[in-house]
């Protein structure tokens, strides 16, 4: 099993994605959520047939991983993290729908199988549309721009908490794990029966270092509420961004590029 300290290493590989410099780091975080927003939407908007009509907007993440030079290798492995997740949601499908919607040769394919693959899509999709706008553009300054695009203050503030509190419980974790480690011998408690006990210390070591970290904060004028910096203004090149990919996107979903290009292909587009 992976160490906690490298599932905690691994977790900050995506804040040094972030400090990466491209064109598309210095865009604007409102931006980039209002793009990614509009992706999602059109995304599973799509009805649950609608297999093929889901393919071309792979061009999305692949123009962003490309742009920002991205490891693809790294973002599949966290992608791929939600398959048993998804394959739980949609693997009765093709035993609930079994009306024949297709013919491929002697195949014949349920309306459930095609539901089934298209709920594999769409969470590949939006899973991975969701990594790379961290990647691109970091947790805090991701919340700072939700601040600023109307988000409650208040829901900010916990998910602030919630990202830099994940690091205290991961170190904690870690340094539980190490004192475990130097007092065992041949492997002798470190069986399931101590997980128990670890958690326990775990969660009060968690209360203990919160306490401490939250008295701090009000030592230096904490009153529930994080002061952002303002950041740049909404410029121009964010305006072309946000533009530019909310009307390829839309373009996408009314037109479906995918059946038109069957039609033109069968003769069907004059």
């Amino acid at each position: 099993m992976r160490s906690v300290e490298g599932a905690l290493l691994d977790f900050r590989q995506l804040e040094r994605l972030a400090e990466r410099d491209s064109p598309l780091h210095h865009v604007d975080a409102r931006a980039k959520i209002l793009a990614t927003l509009v992706f999602i939407i059109c995304v599973i908007s799509l009805g649950r047939y609608q297999l093929a009509a889901l393919f071309p907007f792979f061009i999305f993440p692949v123009v962003l991983i490309a742009g920002g030079g991205l490891p693809v290798r790294y973002l599949v492995s966290k992608i791929l993290l939600v398959i048993p997740f998804v394959l739980v949601v949609g693997i009765f499908n093709p035993l609930l729908d079994r009306e024949i919607v297709a013919i491929a040769g002697p195949v014949q394919i349920s309306g459930g199988w095609i539901s089934f693959f298209s709920i594999v899509l769409r969470s590949l999709l939006t899973v991975a549309s969701a990594l790379i706008l961290v990647s691109l553009t970091g947790f805090p300054a991701l919340c700072r721009g939700l601040a600023q695009l109307g988000l409650p203050k208040v829901f900010v503030a916990q998910l602030l908490f919630l990202y830099r509190y994940l690091f205290v419980l991961a170190e904690e974790a870690a340094r539980l794990k190490l004192a475990r480690d130097q007092r065992c011998f041949g492997g002798k408690g470190t069986g399931l029966a101590s997980f128990g006990t670890m958690i326990g210390h775990l969660l009060l070591r968690s209360w203990e270092r919160a306490e401490r970290v939250y008295r701090s904060m009000l030592s230096r004028g904490f009153a529930g509420e994080f002061h952002c910096p303002s950041g740049s203004s909404f410029g121009v090149g964010d305006t072309l961004f946000l533009l530019g990919w909310g009307l390829l996107l839309l373009a996408i979903r009314l037109y479906d590029p995918a059946r038109l290009l069957g039609l033109l292909l069968t003769g069907g587009v004059q």
